[in-house]
């Protein structure tokens, strides 16, 4: 059973969405293919924003090549500019606040990653200590004080394996079930990192929220 964010098939997990044709299936988050939406409820709230940073781990190329493509079509659309700056350690990750501040990008957009999940305490204090809003995949980011996130529901894609797993056990072949596709996303803004950042979330932005964590 697998969980990714990325194209299972690209990535060559299965033989096809439909068909694994292999001994596994599991989960699509769709992960780098939200990007593009995630720059744009960036946009939404920090409307003024002209310059917006990536951070992304340029170790991880499956998660960097399915995600920096999405991206310029999406900035173009918005007007905006973009910048990657790139971080494998937490060291990295200061040096790129660092370079995006003395840049000045307005805005910060996070890559999908396990390495900048795990460092997203870092990022939050970062993010806060040189007022730069951003946008991250997971709600763990928003729940360590991130300004908001937007990603797959991870419950209910826990819940989807646990019905997978139990099929499973009864005897069922990984390869007869079709790797589902994530069609449940949750948007998270934490309100007191926006009152921190001086950012004035809209009614309509905070009307399409799933969680508000004030």
């Amino acid at each position: 059973m697998f969980n990714v964010g990325e194209d299972p098939v690209r990535l060559g997990l299965v033989a096809s969405l439909s068909n694994p044709g292999t001994n596994a299936t599991g989960i699509n988050l769709f992960t780098t293919e939200i990007v593009p939406k995630r720059l744009g409820l960036l946009h939404e709230l920090v409307p003024k924003a002209a310059r917006i940073a990536v951070l992304i781990n340029p170790a991880n190329a499956a998660a960097n090549e399915a995600t920096l493509p999405n991206i310029p079509e999406a900035a173009r659309a918005l007007g905006l500019q973009i910048q990657v700056v790139n971080a494998t350690n937490g060291d990295e990750i200061d040096a790129a606040f660092k370079t995006l501040v003395n840049d000045r990008a307005d805005a910060l957009v996070l890559a999908p990653d396990t390495f900048l999940v795990s460092r997203r305490v870092q990022i939050a204090i970062l993010s806060a200590r040189h007022q730069v809003p951003a946008i991250y995949p997971t709600r763990d980011y928003a729940e360590a004080g991130g300004l908001i996130s937007y990603g797959a529901d991870l419950i209910d894609a826990v819940r989807q394996q646990g019905v997978y797993a139990g099929q499973i056990l009864k005897g069922t072949k990984p390869a007869d079930l079709p790797v589902v596709q994530s069609t449940k996303f949750k948007f998270v803004i934490n309100l007191r990192t926006a009152k921190a950042l001086g950012l004035e979330v809209s009614p309509t932005l905070l009307s399409r929220a799933d969680e508000v964590i004030e």
